[in-house]
């Protein structure tokens, strides 16, 4: 990849992982893999939860499960195919409309993932600590304004940072050292004071997502506090589900954090790039296995969809996976 004086021209130069060629296309089948394994996971379970008739699916646990698949199917197809693109094509260029985009886009559903994990912490504290209040608590109505509250809370952080960070004055050669239109890199072409507002709605997002991130940590102690007083027989299958998910909301929350409070340097490492995945694409990939398809529910639901006729030879498809 020739990189050529761009400081003048309106897009931005993606520099990705490596200008090897090699690389490039293993970059392009690791990313293809993952973006395929990732958007059939989040497709299966929308498709599960909406389609089944069983009541047990039609919960509260369930409705918030589909909303977070749909969340990682969207964040997913933000960033991994415009790399995928580049790769192929060995051209990084990004236009100022499609960059803008992206970063509304990337931030709302990163945002709307940290908003619903934190309402899934709370309706497994209901649930298990509250059993007898829970239909009362999380009513339809109250899961619905729960939801909403995410997706709008989403917009609001997707429209602070685009109407920050692009009303930076960009005086650099715009050249982002990553695959996509990440903050902290568009950070580093300002030239001026201008950035000080960014860094206030990344303080102010951090404070909240650190509140956040205390509710789910308080949420799951008192749920784990709960099911000690619990006979032992229904203790494993609890803590079996609820430490992958607090695992996962660490390490996501975490990577999050480092990448967008540590100091940007002017000579990117390769580190840099791969942290950026285990927040982007790693997630979205994993939490369909993670959350919902090791669910004896949901594989009960999703033998009754493959062998029904309205999947033609769904015994067969089923057998065979």
């Amino acid at each position: 990849m020739i990189v050529t004086n761009i400081t003048t021209v309106s897009g931005f130069l993606l520099l990705g992982f490596s200008d090897n060629r090699e690389l490039q296309i293993l970059n392009t089948l690791l990313f293809l893999v993952m973006y395929l394994l990732g958007m059939a996971g989040n497709f299966i379970i929308i498709i599960i939860i909406t389609t089944t008739l069983d009541p047990q699916l039609q919960s509260p646990m369930y409705f918030f499960l589909k909303h977070l698949s749909l969340l990682d199917l969207s964040s997913l197809s933000v960033t991994v195919p415009q790399s995928i693109h580049n790769s192929l094509t060995g051209s990084g260029y990004i236009s100022y409309a499609q960059c803008v985009l992206q970063l509304f886009f990337f931030t709302s559903f990163a945002w709307g993932e940290v908003a619903i994990l934190t309402v899934m912490s709370c309706d497994r504290y209901v649930a298990i600590c509250l059993p007898l209040h829970y239909e009362v608590i999380m009513s339809p109505r109250t899961c619905r304004w729960a939801v909403t509250a995410v997706w709008i809370s989403g917009g609001i952080s997707g429209t602070l940072y685009i109407a920050t960070t692009f009303s930076m004055r960009f005086c650099r050669a715009k050249i982002i050292h990553q695959f996509f239109c990440d903050v902290p890199q568009l950070l580093k072409l300002s030239c001026s004071n201008d950035y000080l507002r960014v860094v206030g709605v990344i303080v102010f997002m951090t404070v909240v997502g650190i509140a956040c991130f205390t509710a789910i940590c308080l949420s799951y102690v008192q749920i784990f506090s709960t099911v000690l007083r619990m006979p032992s027989a229904g203790r494993s299958k609890v803590f079996t589900t609820c430490l992958p998910h607090l695992c996962v909301v660490s390490f996501y929350v975490s990577t999050c954090m480092f990448a967008y409070l540590k100091p940007t340097s002017d000579s990117p490492t390769a580190l840099d790039i791969m942290l950026s995945m285990f927040y982007t694409v790693l997630p979205a990939t994993l939490n369909p296995a993670i959350y919902s398809l090791r669910n004896e529910s949901m594989k009960t639901a999703a033998r009754k969809l493959l062998s029904s006729d309205r999947v033609p030879g769904g015994k067969l498809v089923f057998s065979c996976s």
